[in-house]
């Protein structure tokens, strides 16, 4: 376990658990948080050894409260700009991510914390997990992607209703309306996206890149572009020699030993 303040790394195998480490703060999102993050989410585009990143938050009361308030209080017009200009470029960046983000929400998550989730693949949630996109109650509007990517999750009417109210949700409402793929018990949160993660390194690489990148841009078009989108990315797959290992494994009734070759 590798500790940067305002962030812990822990390796368990091929999957990177990043956990925002500002417990006091309810794990807010401050400039030094923001840079260490991207940092991390740069290096990992280019480490073949992780093949899936869980991002959590420390404790047990918050995944993370959003941008620290306190912090913000003390920017000028022009330093608050920057601030939402590079926590858009993160969260775009782990949304580009060429391998799977599954956030492990594990309480609060306000703001910026439920857009860094929206940002992720995969959404796990604690039971006592509290999400929303609160800032119209601060007299703003989500500045991390939350008014496109939340509509594109949850659909426009109830993206509207959340985002106009600045109302909260709890797990079992995030769950109904399809904000998390699934919800657990706060002591099990890690265990679960470990085992989904888990599942996911079973996989190849390059078919999950491949799958990831033909989702995103495909869902964004129409059909006929979208399927043009899949079809080049499954041209991709074809000479690898993954495939191949596939193909033997399955003949040979064992598991495939996948190299993203």
């Amino acid at each position: 376990m590798e500790n940067e303040n305002d962030l812990v790394k822990e390796d368990r195998g091929q999957v990177r658990i990043l956990t925002l480490n500002r417990p006091d703060m309810m794990n807010a999102v401050n400039f030094a948080m923001l840079r260490t993050l991207k940092a991390e989410i740069e290096a990992l585009r280019f480490d073949p050894d992780i093949r899936v990143v869980i991002i959590t938050g420390a404790g047990q009361r918050a995944f993370c409260a959003g941008a620290d308030l306190k912090e913000r209080a003390t920017l000028t017009d022009i330093q608050v700009k920057e601030f939402i200009y590079t926590i858009r470029n993160l969260l775009s960046d782990i949304e580009s991510l060429n391998k799977p983000v599954i956030s492990a929400v594990n309480g609060i998550a306000l703001g910026g914390g439920t857009e860094i989730a929206l940002a992720s693949d995969l959404r796990i949630a604690s039971m006592n997990a509290s999400m929303g996109l609160t800032e119209t109650r601060l007299a703003i509007i989500p500045g991390g992607g939350g008014t496109q990517r939340l509509p594109r999750l949850v659909g426009r009417g109830k993206a509207k209703e959340l985002i106009f109210t600045g109302r909260r949700v709890d797990a079992q409402e995030a769950l109904d309306i399809s904000l998390v793929n699934s919800i657990c018990e706060p002591e099990l949160l890690i265990d679960e996206a470990l085992k989904m993660a888990e599942m996911i390194c079973e996989t190849g690489p390059i078919a999950i890149e491949q799958a990831k990148f033909a989702i995103d841009a495909g869902m964004e078009t129409d059909l006929k572009t979208g399927l043009a989108i899949e079809s080049n990315a499954y041209w991709i797959t074809i000479p690898t020699q993954d495939r191949l290992e596939g193909l033997a494994a399955f003949r040979e009734k064992r598991k495939p030993v996948y190299k993203g070759k």
